[in-house]
């Protein structure tokens, strides 16, 4: 029973229902559950979101909003610490106020005298050097710094920060498990079928965002996609991981590939799917992932399914580096001839390649644990 707890307040990209950050969240609250239970702290988590409303009912945890600074002083007044992550905060390639409010959240929780925790993020890129000194300094005064690739650790040392201070951990959701009652997987919205049966084709799960303007790398998948399909009889299944932005690029993959039930091949979409452990089933069911997003892939690789990644961004690189696997295409550029073959290789030898990545999968499945395991065991020692 527990006899000592500890309020902590969780700031991160939580609340737009993206499935990728919102499976991060999952497997934070769930990994603070479990090390809580394993050390005897009840850890009470309060999160920061951009719509507090559905992260409360949707978690079951407290939650306020993310840009009500005033409530945000006073609650982290109130805490026992800050934890800020995971995910991909600190960089300036989505915008020039991303790393100043993520930031922002971990200086007050420092001028309170609260202890921060860096939980498993992913660095960069940071291609405004006056950030360099804001992130050093803000990383040196919290009470542990854990970030999700190599990479990362090394942008921080270019950064002046030791190395001795920082740990390489894995992403939080490579211990995200499949929820104890799965809903059945609802095939809606079929844009083509064809007369084979569902369950007997090989499924292929793709997730796709729209980031190249001129739309390169979509038209490479959906071409490789579309001759991979006439190869031999297959079930393309779309994955939505951020709405709605996904569906729309899915949509246009879609069009662009055309009817292929000639070839006895069908395609379908998820749709809808805001719970991180309902789009865990999903790629659970599919027999390789083909994906942008990072958690895409991140979740094929906690249950074993082999996957390609397309790339837009470092991340995407440095998650695949840890498999010992290269991205097939980039922003710019997807090879069709290349992403049907190599998808082929995958659905031809799936037990082959479960085999040759199960250590390193099992490594950042052990990895996943470590800064709640930190946490935990840092407010046991605080009784």
């Amino acid at each position: 029973m527990a006899t000592a707890s500890a309020k902590i307040v969780i700031s991160g990209y939580y609340g737009f229902r993206n499935s990728g950050d919102e499976a991060v969240l999952k497997s934070i609250l769930n990994s603070l559950e479990d090390q809580g239970k394993q050390q005897g702290i009840q850890i009470e988590p309060i999160v920061l979101s951009g719509d507090p409303e559905w992260t409360s009912k949707m978690y079951g945890v407290r939650s306020v909003g993310r840009l009500k600074i005033r409530e945000i002083r006073q609650l982290l007044k109130e805490s026992d610490g800050l934890i800020s992550g995971g995910g991909s905060l600190l960089q300036d390639s989505t915008g020039i106020m991303t790393i100043p409010y993520y930031l922002g959240i971990v200086r007050i929780a420092q001028w309170l005298r609260k202890p921060v925790f860096i939980y498993a993020q992913g660095v960069g890129p940071v291609q405004k050097k006056f950030f360099f000194s804001w992130i050093k300094n803000s990383f040196k005064r919290s009470a542990y710094v854990s970030v999700r690739d190599q990479e990362s650790a090394l942008l921080l040392e270019k950064m002046g920060l030791s190395r001795s201070k920082i740990e390489v951990v894995a992403d939080p959701v490579m211990g995200l498990p499949l929820p104890t009652t799965r809903n059945p997987i609802q095939v809606k919205s079929l844009t083509h079928v064809g007369e084979a049966n569902m369950d007997s084709l090989p499924v292929v799960g793709i997730s796709v965002r729209f980031w190249d303007k001129q739309r390169r790398e979509l038209d490479g998948i959906a071409d490789g996609l579309r001759l991979l399909s006439q190869e031999s009889p297959i079930h393309l299944r779309f994955l939505p991981f951020h709405l709605p932005e996904d569906e729309q690029a899915s949509q246009y993959v879609i069009d662009r590939i055309g009817d292929i039930r000639e070839h006895g091949s069908m395609i379908s979409s998820a749709e809808q799917v805001t719970d991180p452990q309902q789009m865990l089933v999903e790629v659970s069911h599919c027999h390789a992932i083909i994906g942008m997003r990072l958690h895409s892939l991140i979740y094929a690789a906690s249950q074993s399914v082999p996957l390609i990644g397309i790339s837009y961004d470092p991340k995407i690189d440095q998650f695949l580096n840890r498999l010992q696997i290269q991205a097939t295409g980039t922003s710019t550029k997807v090879d069709p001839l290349q992403l049907a073959k190599e998808t082929k290789v995958l659905l031809d030898d799936q037990e082959g390649w479960r085999a040759s990545k199960a250590s390193f999968i099992e490594l950042l499945k052990q990895d996943a644990a470590s800064p709640a395991r930190f946490i935990a065991h840092y407010y046991l020692a605080q009784r």
